[in-house]
């Protein structure tokens, strides 16, 4: 009898036939044995072609993030940087909108003469005057609405929308209808007063009343803005912490007061900050308010703000140089709300911290 080893391995499963061996193919080892990869061979304009393939992707990796910002600065620098520059260089010269092109060197006389010009003072007092009675109102009543919609009340969307409206309306019908309600003879709000049993009010012709006039149109359109950041603000707390303050026995009134406003400080010294930058710039409600008046905001400038002032210095008298000054000067005026607002905001930081 013949062994297995004359007659190769026996089959799986004990078949008796002899068994067939495959041949490996070329290149193929044994388990566990070396492979002898067959290279991939690249020719010289092939690798010169990856290398530029390569050195264009990382060039596009590096310099992709500057062309995506490069039209806003480009934006900027032309309807920016330039006017602020130019009109910095206009205001040391003495130059009429009638001749731009003739340009008398003066130095800082323009400046000088706009801090002895009594008619620069009236306008910062009265931009300050309107600044604070529509700032402080404006922000506490856009507090409580937003405090109001934070419940999970029905239709919340529709009343988000709603407080919006007065946002999204212009200048010029807002400032039309208030004109139509605070008129002296026919005005709904005198009527309301009359009803009262008190006598009709001058509301373009007095100072304080038609610094409040203007004001009211400042709050009615710009409220519902500052209560929909307040709203997002307010969202943004943990409910942890009302939860705790429930359980210490705290009141609804009390939450707001200790949970909600301290959390809040960062946003609302954002909207102050915004309202009076808006309120050192408020030209168009004035400038409406008393539409015979003009530029001059009112008989008396009794409600003539910067914007209206500079308006009237470079477009109703064409001192375009002395115009300029009072556009640096409300900048620099910018300049400073901007370092208190820093200053405060690093303070308040500190106090967390």
């Amino acid at each position: 009898m013949r062994s297995a080893s004359d007659t190769g391995a026996a089959e799986p499963g004990g078949g008796g036939g002899p068994a067939v061996v495959a041949a490996a193919p070329a290149g193929a080892g044994a388990p566990g044995g070396d492979r002898v990869a067959a290279a991939d061979p690249v020719g010289p304009a092939e690798a010169r072609r990856r290398e530029r393939r390569s050195r264009r992707y990382r060039r596009d990796v590096r310099w992709s993030p500057y062309a995506l910002v490069a039209p806003f600065f480009l934006f900027f620098a032309a309807f920016g940087l330039f006017p602020l520059l130019y009109t910095g260089w206009a205001s040391l010269h003495q130059v009429e909108l009638t001749a731009p092109n003739e340009m008398h060197w003066v130095g800082l006389r323009n400046f000088s003469r706009l801090l002895s010009d009594e008619f620069f003072w009236n306008a910062l007092r009265n931009t300050f005057t309107i600044g604070v009675i529509s700032t402080v109102p404006q922000l506490m009543i856009a507090l409580g609405i937003a405090h109001l919609l934070n419940y999970k009340l029905r239709g919340s969307m529709f009343f988000r929308v709603a407080v919006l409206t007065p946002y999204a309306t212009s200048v010029a019908a807002a400032t039309l209808v208030f004109v139509l309600l605070f008129g002296r003879d026919y005005g709904m709000v005198n009527w309301a007063l009359g009803q009262l049993g008190w006598g009709p009010v001058d509301w373009q012709n007095g100072t304080w009343t038609s610094q409040f006039a203007v004001s009211t149109i400042v709050v009615w359109r710009w409220t519902g803005y500052n209560a929909l950041i307040y709203l997002a603000a307010m969202q943004a707390i943990p409910p942890d912490l009302y939860e705790s303050a429930a359980l210490d026995g705290a009141s609804r009134w009390q939450q707001f007061r200790h949970v909600t406003v301290p959390s809040l400080r960062p946003t609302i010294l954002f909207t102050c900050v915004v309202s009076t930058i808006g309120a050192t710039q408020l030209f168009g409600e004035p400038l409406l308010f008393n539409g015979g008046a003009g530029a001059t905001g009112g008989s008396d400038h009794q409600f003539q703000t910067l914007g209206l002032y500079l308006y009237e210095q470079g477009w109703v008298n064409l001192h375009l140089g002395r115009a300029s000054a009072i556009a640096w000067t409300m900048f620099l005026i910018l300049l400073l709300i901007g370092a208190a607002n820093w200053l405060i905001s690093r303070a308040l930081r500190k106090e967390t911290t």
